[in-house]
């Protein structure tokens, strides 16, 4: 993440479209490319052999790009985490396989709120408005602009076990839905934008609610793992263990760039 923002003068989005596009998927104003975070990361984790292989100038699940968007890349699975390690069904709505991208264990913060379930349109469909994380729809987020600090910002976190993620990006019209359509409670499935992102709470349709990492009602859209908590990389490169337990406002309040909060966390 460093590496990147040190070459480009701003970290990578969250994933990329091209808005206004002719494909732009009507209900998520999700577009071409689709390009995610971890794409772009390659680069600086030693895996220009997988990004030598890929036309980024074409979307993500692009025939010509089958083959390399399915490769497992080590750095983004945890040892520990349980169930398979090779490649995901990205599915739509239906069922239907849309796409087979390489798995992840993690996801990038997009803020509190989720602005995949707000109405998409002129406004809500650019994330600057909603998003208060570093990494979302097309974000451009630079060091200067993360004002609460480096150390107490979350960037990245752990999700191994409620359903499956990936590095590569997100294919409109697709979703993330549940392993378990048991689970209860909140087993629905949720945008393609929580393929690769999480967002801590409160959001807009859940004031007050706040989900730490492996809290028991987390969503698809949250951090989930076996363990009670989970690992987190924050903005300064250090990793640190999460309980369950932590205080729910802390929580919130790490997941913002610009909140103005004090946080007083003992790691």
């Amino acid at each position: 993440m460093t590496h990147y923002e040190s070459a480009m003068r701003r970290y990578p989005a969250g994933y990329r479209c091209q808005i206004p596009h002719p494909d732009l998927h009507a209900a998520t104003w999700d577009s071409p490319p689709g390009w995610a975070w971890g794409t772009y990361l390659l680069p600086y984790l030693e895996g220009n052999n997988i990004a030598d292989r890929m036309n980024m100038n074409l979307p993500c699940w692009h025939p010509d790009n089958q083959v390399a968007v399915q490769t497992t890349v080590p750095v983004f699975l945890c040892p520990g985490a349980p169930g398979p390690d090779g490649p995901i069904n990205i599915v739509d709505d239906s069922g239907a396989v849309v796409a087979v991208f390489g798995r992840s264990h993690y996801v990038a913060n997009v803020g509190q709120d989720e602005p995949w379930a707000h109405p998409q349109g002129p406004i809500q469909g650019d994330w600057r408005f909603l998003a208060t994380g570093p990494f979302y729809r097309n974000s451009r987020v630079r060091i200067r602009d993360i004002v609460d600090g480096l150390s107490t910002t979350v960037f990245v976190g752990e999700h191994t076990t409620i359903s499956d993620k990936t590095w590569v990006g997100i294919v409109p019209g697709a979703v993330c839905a549940p392993l378990d359509p048991h689970r209860f409670p909140l087993t629905n499935a949720d945008s393609a934008a929580t393929l690769v992102l999480f967002h801590s709470g409160p959001s807009a349709a859940e004031p007050g609610v706040i989900h730490p990492p492996s809290f028991p009602t987390c969503h698809v859209c949250q951090l989930y793992s076996p363990w009670p908590g989970g690992n987190v990389l924050f903005g300064d490169g250090s990793v640190q263990f999460i309980p369950t337990t932590i205080d729910v406002n802390i929580w919130a309040a790490m997941a913002t760039i610009a909140g103005n909060e004090v946080i007083q966390y003992e790691f």
